[in-house]
């Protein structure tokens, strides 16, 4: 029997969620600091279409939660970043380097209709949200508010044949977009070049989150 063939995602693109521990006294926190920040501090525009977003020095007036948060950002990043030699970023290995992260953080409020359209983070080496309430999405995926990723290719996959996919991971979704769902207490991190927007929520309550850049 011939063996089947194989295949490689060449030239793949790290998506990586974490599901953080304890998040439930942190959302606390967090969600406290921010509601009063937003009582008192106007709107940034940026990316966002509708919604309140902070200022990003989040780091300086979001207290110990914020600082927290930002510390396990890092340790994330240091554990999926490596040097071209293949060392880990951070760890009892021979040979480790260190990375010294920079960052800017700030927080985001959507309520019904809010969206925030596609972009990217010039300069920045990783960036991360992270969801303090998914406003209710976890529960009912009808409401939208998902983080959307473009495809880095373009709609080039699917140019000459768009009913047609390929049979391994991502192959359906080529030339499109992938979702990612929010929920209360993931962190999700990406590479800071890749096109991203968080599609229209459509609930009731806050859907409250946090993004942070990593830079080198």
């Amino acid at each position: 029997m011939n063996a089947p063939p194989e295949i490689v995602p060449l030239f793949s693109t790290p998506l990586v969620t974490v599901e953080v521990p304890d998040a439930g006294a942190l959302n606390g926190e967090l969600r406290e600091v921010i509601e009063r920040r937003a009582k008192s501090h106007p709107s940034s525009q940026h990316s966002n279409l509708g919604g309140w977003q902070s200022s990003w020095d989040m780091d300086r007036w979001g207290g110990v939660a914020a600082i927290k948060l930002l510390a396990i950002g890092r340790n994330l990043a240091n554990t999926i970043t490596v040097d071209r030699k293949g060392n880990v970023g951070s760890g009892p290995y021979p040979g480790y380097f260190a990375v010294t992260w920079g960052a800017n953080m700030w927080a985001n409020i959507n309520r019904s209709g809010h969206a925030n359209e596609f972009h990217s983070h010039p300069g920045a080496y990783w960036s991360a949200v992270y969801y303090v309430d998914d406003g209710g999405i976890d529960a009912d995926a009808s409401l939208g508010g998902e983080l959307e990723f473009m495809d880095p290719r373009g709609p080039l996959p699917a140019m000459n044949a768009p009913h047609l996919g390929c049979a391994m991971p991502g192959g359906l979704s080529a030339g499109a977009t992938e979702r990612v769902q929010p929920k209360a207490g993931r962190l999700v991190m990406f590479p800071s070049w890749l096109l991203h927007q968080v599609r229209p929520y459509r609930g009731d309550a806050e859907r409250i989150s946090i993004a942070f850049n990593l830079t080198v």
